[in-house]
């Protein structure tokens, strides 16, 4: 079965589309696609956009298609500077991976404790096909720290600042065993969705 997954973020790409061929299913990005659409994601939470994308890619692929958005929430901020969904978008700018860790920074120093501040993603997932929808939510706990890493991931700059507690590193330093096994634990219900919803649509 061939599977457009549309994100552009290499990140998502690297994981959830190998994880996808591990399991048989023929991944396409957008990178693959002649027709480039500029979305507007005015939902709320982060599954309606992912319905959002998943619809207009779908609809001009004529694919299964697979999206996947994040909102993060960070304990003690006010409403109206929380990220939510526009993690990398402050005040209508798109931040770059450098900017992005200063900013998140300083959010950790101005309204964390001790240099650590709390919060969790919550990700939306949707699975379209011929007007057919499946989605999902998860959430996931998040440690912000202050001080970053040396190891800056590209497209995943915010793994530079979070701090994987059980494993005493940063998210960015894991190996690749080690990421795995987290990647694994934090996403094996989301990655059952997926496949279990392309199932569902019997083509």
């Amino acid at each position: 079965m061939k599977v457009l997954l549309a994100t552009t973020n290499k990140s998502k790409i690297r994981y959830y589309g190998q994880r996808l061929i591990e399991n048989g299913v023929d991944v396409i990005t957008l990178n693959d696609l002649d027709k480039k659409l500029d979305i507007d994601e005015n939902g709320k939470k982060p599954v309606e956009n992912a319905i959002i994308k998943a619809r207009a890619y779908g609809k001009i692929s004529n694919l299964p298609t697979v999206a996947l958005d994040d909102a993060l929430f960070l304990d003690n901020l006010p409403d109206e500077i929380q990220p939510k969904t526009h993690v990398r978008r402050v005040n209508g700018k798109r931040l770059n991976d450098d900017e992005m860790v200063n900013y998140y920074i300083d959010l950790v120093e101005k309204y964390g404790e001790n240099g650590i501040l709390n919060g969790f993603f919550l990700k939306g997932v949707c699975v379209y096909y011929d007007g057919s929808i499946y989605s999902y939510e998860k959430k996931s706990n998040r440690c912000f720290t202050s001080k970053k890493s040396d190891i800056l991931k590209e497209g995943y700059p915010l793994s530079s600042i979070q701090y994987v507690k059980e494993l005493g590193k940063y998210k960015s330093e894991l190996t690749y065993e080690e990421e795995k096994q987290i990647k694994e634990f934090e996403e094996k219900d989301i990655i059952d969705f997926i496949l279990n919803s392309l199932n569902s649509l019997k083509l």
